[in-house]
């Protein structure tokens, strides 16, 4: 059984642990597969690069998911998650290579609410790029 974290033990400030995941191509056929969202930009580069884009990029929905995973594993329950926004800034492209694309996420405690609330900021980047903003967890502690 997981461990879950108590309100009583955060504090505003508190950092989650930091993770990195990989976004490479396989892993997006694999996401496409699981949600149905086959658009071309996805997994074709030719289409992805006639529309303006740098390269093939990775689903918006797959990025903030993976971003929420610093949440869900901090907090130790999925079901502990309220609520979850996030505003995307910028795509994050994925070369057809075996590397893919690092995605780097933190996550601090921004706010104690009533009812053993927290709201939890994440910061999502590609190198020094923000991919997500204004990216907020709000979760229930035990």
């Amino acid at each position: 059984m997981t461990t879950r974290v108590r309100y009583d033990d955060v504090t505003v400030g508190t950092e989650l642990p930091a993770q990195q995941f990989q976004a490479t191509r396989a892993r997006l056929v694999q996401y496409a597969g699981a949600s149905g969202d086959f658009n071309v930009i996805h997994w074709n580069e030719r289409i992805a690069k006639s529309v303006g884009l740098p390269d093939v990029i990775a689903h918006g929905m797959f990025t903030m998911a993976e971003a929420g995973r610093v949440v869900t594993d901090w907090v130790g329950d999925p079901a502990a998650v309220v609520e979850y926004g996030v505003r995307f800034s910028t795509p994050v492209p994925v070369p057809d290579d075996d590397v893919g694309t690092t995605l780097a996420v933190r996550g601090t405690v921004a706010e104690k609410l009533d009812g053993n609330l927290v709201a939890i900021d994440l910061d999502a980047r590609v190198d020094d790029s923000k991919v997500l903003v204004r990216a907020r967890a709000v979760v229930r502690l035990d």
